[in-house]
C-alpha cells in the first residue's frame, strides 16, 4: 500500500510539474503577446503624433493661405474700383465732342466715306459732313 501511495504521489507530482511547466509556457506566450501589443501601441502612438503634427502644419498653412487670399481679394477690389473709374473716364472721353471730331477727321483722311463715319460714330450724316468741312 505504501508503494501504491508513493506511486500515486509521484504521479501527482509529475502531473503538477507538467501543469506548472504548461502554466509557465502559457505565461511566456502571454508576455510575448503583451510585449508585441505594447510595441504596436507605441508605433500607433508615434503615428498619431506624426499625424497630429502634420494636421497642425496643414492648419497653419491653410490659415496663412486664407490671410493671403484676403489680402489678394482686397487688392483685387481696389484694382477693380480703379479700373471702373478709368473705364468711366474713358467713356466720358469717348463721348467728348473733341474726341469724336478727331476720329471723324482721321477716318476721313484714311479714306472712309462720310456715311461710314456716321455709322461707326453713331452721329448723323449732316454732323459728320459739317465736321469734315470745318477740318
Amino acid at each position: 500500500m505504501s508503494d501504491l501511495l508513493i506511486i500515486l504521489f509521484t504521479v501527482s507530482e509529475v502531473v503538477l510539474l507538467v501543469v506548472v511547466i504548461l502554466f509557465f509556457l502559457r505565461l511566456r506566450k502571454s508576455e510575448t503577446l503583451l510585449s508585441g501589443l505594447q510595441a504596436s501601441q507605441q508605433e500607433f502612438l508615434k503615428r498619431l503624433q506624426f499625424n497630429t503634427q502634420l494636421e497642425n502644419e496643414l492648419v497653419a498653412t491653410f490659415e496663412q493661405r486664407q490671410q493671403e487670399l484676403v489680402a489678394l481679394n482686397s487688392q483685387l477690389e481696389r484694382k477693380a474700383a480703379e479700373l471702373q473709374h478709368l473705364v468711366k473716364l474713358a467713356n466720358e472721353y469717348c463721348k467728348s465732342p473733341q474726341f469724336m471730331r478727331e476720329i471723324i477727321i482721321q477716318g476721313y483722311r484714311s479714306g472712309k466715306s462720310a456715311v461710314q463715319l456716321a455709322k461707326s460714330t453713331g452721329m448723323g450724316l449732316d454732323e459728320v459732313e459739317l465736321i469734315i468741312d470745318q477740318a
